[in-house]
């Protein structure tokens, strides 16, 4: 079954008055690995500079992101089925992901592992990690991806990868 998110997204008329401008599904993003058949992504809303502008009408689910956007904000769910692939990666963002349903292990690179379930919180900032879901049902999160400064250890700087 495909990933079905309905976004509400609210404006402004020409009067100033507030608006429902958008009411739909959120449009499905292809995986990065098309040899990945069992995460579904979605973008629900993405933002470029600080502080956002609320004026424009531009559908910022539409935006084309990489995992985030550099100056911005991504707003996505994603769905882990079971036994999904591994992808270690960094990113240059503080991320804040919500369990929304299921069980997922968040893994980090020297191996320590915290179990999530629905309802459980994480702000990720600037680690390695990967998402494993070792379960039977898949683990919808939703994610706010913040961008931030790459993260400095010893005066090095820690660069967003993908492993």
């Amino acid at each position: 079954m495909a990933l079905q998110v309905r976004r509400v997204v609210t404006g402004h008329d020409t009067e100033g008055k507030a608006i429902v401008s958008i009411d739909d599904i959120s449009k499905n993003r292809p995986p990065r690995d098309p040899s990945n058949t069992v995460n579904e992504t979605t973008v629900v809303w993405t933002t470029e500079g600080f502080p956002v502008d609320n004026t424009t009408p531009e559908d910022g689910g539409q935006r084309e992101t990489g995992i985030t956007l550099p100056g911005g904000t991504v707003f996505r769910v994603v769905s882990f089925g079971p036994g999904n692939p591994d992808m270690n990666h960094r990113t240059d963002s503080v991320d804040y992901a919500v369990v929304m349903s299921g069980e997922i292990d968040m893994e980090l690179d020297d191996g320590a592992s915290v179990h999530l379930k629905a309802g459980d919180v994480l702000v990720q900032r600037g680690t390695i990690h990967n998402w494993k879901n070792r379960g039977t049902e898949p683990c919808l999160i939703a994610f706010i991806l913040i961008s931030a400064k790459p993260v400095e250890v010893g005066g090095k700087t820690l660069p967003a990868t993908m492993h």
